[in-house]
């Protein structure tokens, strides 16, 4: 885990092969939901499109709704306790699924807009 906070976890991001993202998880934001996904790491995926806003990764992870809410910005991570699914959001988003806040992803989001099919997402710590 990344050294400083205790609230907030970086972890690395990839579309393996292509690129490589910051994403910060935020305790605070829901405990019991980062708690399992942190419990889960290292997870790998097929990379999704849901439209042009959101990007997603289905997870086997089984967490209910935590804090839920509709209204997401551009970078935010989301976690949909309806399918387990962890969400990229590529532009300002009001869902008609509520989904748990997680977190962030902080750097090189526009690569999220490149996914194509075959894609596989990572999610691993942070070993810098």
């Amino acid at each position: 885990m990344s050294a400083g906070s205790v609230s907030k976890i970086n972890l690395v991001l990839s579309l393996k092969g292509r690129a490589h993202m910051t994403l910060e998880l935020k305790r605070h934001l829901a405990p019991k939901t980062v708690g399992a996904i942190l419990r889960a790491l290292p997870l790998e995926s097929n990379a999704h499109m849901m439209g042009t806003s959101i990007a997603f990764m289905d997870t086997a992870l089984t967490a209910g709704g935590e804090k839920l809410r509709t209204q997401f910005k551009k970078g935010d991570a989301g976690f949909m306790a309806s399918n387990g699914s962890i969400c990229f959001f590529l532009e300002d988003v009001t869902s008609s699924k509520p989904m748990t806040l997680v977190g962030k992803v902080t750097s090189n989001l526009d690569a999220l807009t490149t996914i194509k099919p075959g894609d596989i997402f990572s999610v691993a710590q942070d070993c810098t």
